[in-house]
């Protein structure tokens, strides 16, 4: 299996100061399509069971998505 990711962040303007306010990663994985059940069961619970996420939920909304390619 080989994961890449692309990770983005949106800033915003909090008075005069810039503020990172939403994550999104999109990650592509090479797997095979018997694999999606169980891609898809980690992709739903790794962002909370990642101490940085929830780190930062709080203060920041965090998205994923993936993708699988051959």
């Amino acid at each position: 299996m080989n994961l890449t990711s692309e990770i983005t962040g949106e800033v915003e303007l909090d008075g005069s100061v810039l503020v990172l306010k939403r994550i999104h990663a999109h990650y592509r994985l090479r797997a095979r399509e018997e694999q999606r059940e169980v891609i898809e069961r980690v992709h739903g619970m790794h962002v909370s069971r990642c101490p940085v996420a929830r780190s930062l939920i709080p203060a920041i909304a965090i998205s994923t998505s993936y993708e699988l390619v051959s």
